[in-house]
Formats: C-alpha cells, sequence, structure tokens
C-alpha cells in the first residue's frame, strides 16, 4: 500500500506542542527525526553498544506523518494541519512525498538460512534440512520479532559455550531469552530445565513458538520470566537463587557489566556465567567488570568477529 507522506522542519521546543495540535485536527501517529544525544537515564537498560553516528544536534526536528490516498478526509486532514502548521509552525514548509508499506515482520526470511554451529543445526521452519547436516542436533527456530537465529556472531559464541559446557540435568538460566534459541540449545544439549528472561513481550510468544516447534513443554520445561532480573526484586524471586548449574546472557556489554553483581546471587557455587553480545572495543571494559567481582574468576575469552565471549565461573 503507498501512504502520502508529509514531513517539515521545526525546532525540539515545538515538537511536543504541534504534535498534540496535528493529533486534534486527525493525524493519527508522527514520526520525530532529532540529534538530541539520549540521556542516561534513557539508554539505562536498553540492548545498545555503539549509538549510530546522527550528528551534531542543531536544535532542530524533523517531523513527518502519513495519509491514506484513499481516504475520504484526505484533503480535510490535510488543510487542518497546513493551517495548523501556518498558525503554530514559525514558517516551517510542508514536504510532500510518498513512500510504501515494508513488510518488515517477514522481509528478514529471505536472509535466515540453515547455520551449523559444532553440532547443532539451526534452520528456519520454512527450510529443508541439508543431507551434509542430517546426523546434527536441529534446532527449528522462528524468531519472529525477537533477537536470535543463531546467524549472529554473538549467538554462536554462546552456543559454542553451551556445547562444551552443558551437562546431562543442568539448570540453564538464559537472561534477554529472545527467540528462546540458547535456553533451546541448552535443552537438546541434556540440560533438564530452562528459565529465561526478557523485557519484551514479544519474547513469551516467540519462545512458546518455538518451543512447540522443538517439542519442548513451555511453562515446565522452558519457564519464561518478563521483566529485568537486574533491579526488579519480583523477577530476581521468581529466578530464583543460588540454583543454576550455567547462566547465559547474549545481550551487549553495559548490561552485562550490570548483570554481573546480580547474577552470582542466582548461580550454585562452581557454576559458569556465559556471555557475549560484547563488542571487542568494550572487552576490556567487561573484563574489568568481571576481576573487580571476587566471586568470579574468568576462564575463557573467545571472539568470533568483532565480538568477544567471556565464560567465568563463580567461585
Amino acid at each position: 500500500m503507498k501512504w502520502n507522506k508529509y514531513s517539515f522542519k521545526i525546532s525540539n521546543d515545538s515538537v511536543d506542542i504541534l504534535s498534540a495540535l496535528l493529533c486534534d485536527v486527525g493525524i493519527e501517529g508522527i514520526e520525530v527525526e532529532d540529534h538530541k544525544p539520549l540521556s542516561q537515564e534513557e539508554t539505562k537498560g536498553m540492548f545498545i553498544d555503539i549509538l549510530p553516528e546522527m550528528g551534531p544536534d542543531d536544535g532542530m526536528a524533523t517531523v513527518s506523518f502519513y495519509l491514506d490516498p484513499d481516504d475520504p478526509e484526505l484533503e480535510r486532514k490535510l488543510a487542518d494541519a497546513k493551517e495548523t502548521l501556518e498558525q503554530f509552525g514559525n514558517g516551517a514548509e510542508l514536504i510532500e512525498g510518498r513512500t510504501e508499506d515494508v513488510d518488515w515482520i517477514n522481509n528478514w526470511k529471505e536472509f535466515f538460512h540453515p547455520i551449523s554451529v559444532g553440532s547443532i543445526l539451526v534452520k528456519p521452519t520454512w527450510e529443508n534440512v541439508p543431507v551434509e547436516d542430517k546426523d546434527k542436533i536441529l534446532i527449528e527456530i522462528d524468531p519472529g520479532t525477537a533477537f536470535g537465529t543463531g546467524g549472529h556472531e554473538t549467538t554462536q559464541l554462546c552456543m559454542m559455550q553451551l556445547e562444551k559446557y552443558v551437562k546431562p540435568g543442568d539448570e540453564v538460566c538464559d537472561i534477554g531469552t529472545g527467540s528462546g534459541i540458547l535456553g533451546i540449545a541448552a535443552l537438546k544439549l541434556g540440560a533438564a530445565h530452562v528459565v529465561g528472561t526478557d523485557l519484551d513481550d514479544n519474547a513469551i510468544d516467540a519462545v512458546g513458538d518455538n518451543c512447540r516447534q522443538n517439542g519442548i513443554e513451555t511453562g515446565t520445561t522452558f519457564e519464561v520470566i518478563c521483566g529485568n532480573i537486574i533491579d526488579d526484586r519480583k523477577v530476581q524471586d521468581q529466578t530464583g537463587y543460588e540454583k543454576y548449574d550455567i547462566i547465559a546472557a547474549n545481550i551487549l556489554a553495559p548490561v552485562i557489566i550490570m548483570l554481573i553483581d546480580e547474577v552470582a546471587r542466582h548461580m550454585k557455587p562452581g557454576a559458569l556465567f556465559i556471555t557475549s553480545g560484547i563488542i571487542d572495543t568494550k572487552e576490556a571494559e567487561v573484563t574489568e567488570a568481571f576481576n573487580r567481582n571476587p566471586d568470579f574468576e574468568i576462564v575463557e575469552i573467545n571472539h568470533l568477529g568483532e565480538w568477544v565471549n567471556i565464560t567465568a565461573r563463580k567461585k
């Protein structure tokens, strides 16, 4: 479907009031692009390592809204929007363009193909098992809107460590579980039980779908808790204490650093904390955070591309 796109530039200070006024005349949603740096509070807990280069903040924002060209109220909405802009936009010029819907949910599928990681084969549900991989441990994944297909180096680093360290009967926790791929891998490798945590509600549905696809029972064999284990006492209590043989976290460096102090409370003595999502420029910071914590000793550091895995043992 094609849409009419209308954009204008205004000062950052005017965005909120103009957005409210446009809403009043029937504009149902707007898009704001600016160069304002994120505050520490805004980035807290976000799974972001390297922010995109946005350029210097010039105090201006580009505001866009979209109208259906077949909307019978198109002319009225556009006229009202122009009048609002003339009155409150300080001379901002409205620029018209065209855009199309993009099926972001499904378009990624053309890039997702079977991936071999050690003795494990990860494949999308719509692909066949390659003949040469028919004897491998099979994981079928459809991540939907949750992160984790096995194609990213960070996921592969964690899976290689799980293959190396998971023992039959292990209790495993996967923090930031996403699609559930690491928890499913742990169960396929012999773990008895997995608890996954994630901030995103989409992960609950994704894990449920992927567990069913792989013959794993959700709610018992693989439990999912929605929330932040770093600072949410309810999530911490639900996850359980001194319980896990392995905790995995494929997140990103700043979050892993915040996790280090908390996860020790949930691990058995001698348990392993398998981490990745660490860009190589952040390796020293994460290593230093582990070394500062008397509960941990680093047992392995591995690299794949520009990404790093650090595996540490609880003393």
